[in-house]
């Protein structure tokens, strides 16, 4: 069945300037998985999770009820359920290695676990890898402390509920590419699951072609600013590579686009595609890595130049996080179940699932997209080639002003270039492909050329 559809509509911005806006209407398919993710079902993992009473990284791991250990078989059992529920086509393991003595906050050598859940993509010239992860370890104020209850219900049960409850529904669908599902270990001791895993992923020759890091996503409320927001999530994103070579820099420098990399281009597309599945949601895009000299699991995935970011709730409450739970004058501290809004992390998790689905059933992106610099012009052309594997319907040029942070037109084509009466000095430009269906790829900037 296709049910692609485009329809025009005008909307002012707040320069007081018309603007043809494209609007896609939502795949029923993707709707139906988007209203599939149960706020019960995450307060159930988040619960169970919290119920190990420690998971920190350097806890317990040969108890069945306490601990690291336990909470990662647990994990691995529940992706293995949902595995045969989809008819047994997703593949689940531990991601294993011994992480060295840091001298910090790694005391001696230990052997730590990501879980993984792979579910394979069902075109062979589709080697695209899609990742969402969340972090399963916690810890209390002092991040040394191995025994005390350290309930880390939204940093990062909260996330990983979100993986778990994707991989739950999604497992027993079929996408062109690859999905991965990462339960990572780690992060409070130095972010180590996350970057054993993005240096496997490019020693092995992983196409990772998104990675959405989950890192507290449960919560709607700042207490310290008396902020109620349950319709906001941030998405954090770098500029620049930090692989970038001489020659590359030079030419983002000489082309200007500094805010055109490859994980915030990635954010734009959760941006419009969240918003065009999930309702009374707003996702704000984030010019920066992390939040202010903070870091997550997405960042070693950056430093191996794959587009990761990061996804986080508007307002953090730093009562809950990283705190002994404890009452002092009457008022309870610590990242405990109760303080999670379960219907707010419902809405972040069909947010990934949306954007995760649509793009896993898309064509891949368009390659060689060249803005063509022949002579001098003030109209736009560009040109492309098609993506591998199955065939576009057509594609998207998109476009917007160099102060906006999203995409403000869409232009369908259905040849592989395309000519604007708009000048490349005032405007930035994207190339997406299409399938009949409306799900669309990744947007690509193009390069110079002739």
């Amino acid at each position: 069945m296709k049910y692609f559809k485009i329809s025009l509509v005008f909307i002012f911005l707040a320069s007081g300037r018309l603007f043809a806006q494209q609007t896609i209407s939502r795949d029923p398919a993707i709707s139906a998985l988007v209203n599939e993710v149960s706020a019960s079902n995450l307060e159930s993992v988040i619960k169970k999770l919290v119920s190990f009473q420690t998971r920190h990284t350097l806890s317990d791991t040969l108890s069945k009820t306490t601990g690291i250990g336990a909470a990662r078989s647990w994990i691995k059992s529940e992706f293995e359920k949902y595995g045969v529920a989809g008819g047994n086509r997703l593949q689940v393991s531990y991601d294993t290695f011994t992480q060295p003595a840091d001298g910090r906050r790694i005391t001696a050598p230990v052997v730590l676990k990501n879980v993984v859940a792979v579910l394979p993509g069902t075109d062979p010239n589709d080697k695209r890898m899609l990742m969402v992860s969340g972090h399963y370890d916690s810890r209390v104020t002092d991040v040394m402390n191995i025994k005390d209850f350290a309930p880390g219900a939204n940093d990062d049960a909260s996330g990983v509920a979100a993986v778990m409850e994707m991989c739950r529904i999604m497992s027993k669908q079929k996408f062109n590419s690859t999905l991965v599902f990462v339960a990572m270990v780690g992060e409070e001791q130095g972010l180590y699951g996350a970057t054993n895993l993005a240096k496997r992923a490019k020693e092995e020759g992983w196409k990772v072609h998104l990675l959405m890091n989950n890192d507290i996503v449960g919560n709607s409320y700042g207490m310290e600013t008396d902020i109620k927001d349950n319709k906001s999530v941030r998405v954090f994103s770098e500029g620049v590579s930090p692989l970038e070579t001489p020659a590359q820099v030079a030419a983002r420098q000489s082309a200007g686009t500094d805010n055109d990399g490859k994980a915030r281009q990635a954010a734009r597309y959760i941006k419009e595609v969240a918003e065009r599945y999930v309702d009374q949601l707003e996702v704000k895009l984030i010019y920066r890595r992390d939040r202010f000299l903070r870091g997550g699991d997405h960042t070693p995935f950056s430093q191996q130049g794959f587009a990761a970011v990061r996804i986080t709730e508007m307002n953090e409450d730093f009562n809950r996080q990283h705190q002994d739970v404890r009452t002092e004058n009457g008022f309870k501290f610590g990242d405990l179940p109760e303080y999670v809004d379960y219907n707010y992390l419902q809405k972040v998790t069909r947010m990934n699932l949306s954007v995760m689905s649509n793009l896993a059933l898309s064509t891949q992106e368009p390659e060689n997209v060249v803005v063509l610099t022949a002579g001098l012009t003030n109209k736009t052309a560009l040109k492309w080639d098609a993506p591998k594997g199955k065939t576009p319907i057509g594609y998207y040029v998109l476009m917007r002003e160099t102060t906006s942070p999203f995409w403000e037109k869409k232009f369908f084509v259905k040849e592989n270039a395309a000519t604007l009466a708009y000048s490349k000095d005032n405007y930035y430009f994207g190339v997406q492909s299409v399938d009949e269906n409306g799900h669309e790829s990744l947007v690509i900037t193009p390069r110079a050329g002739r």
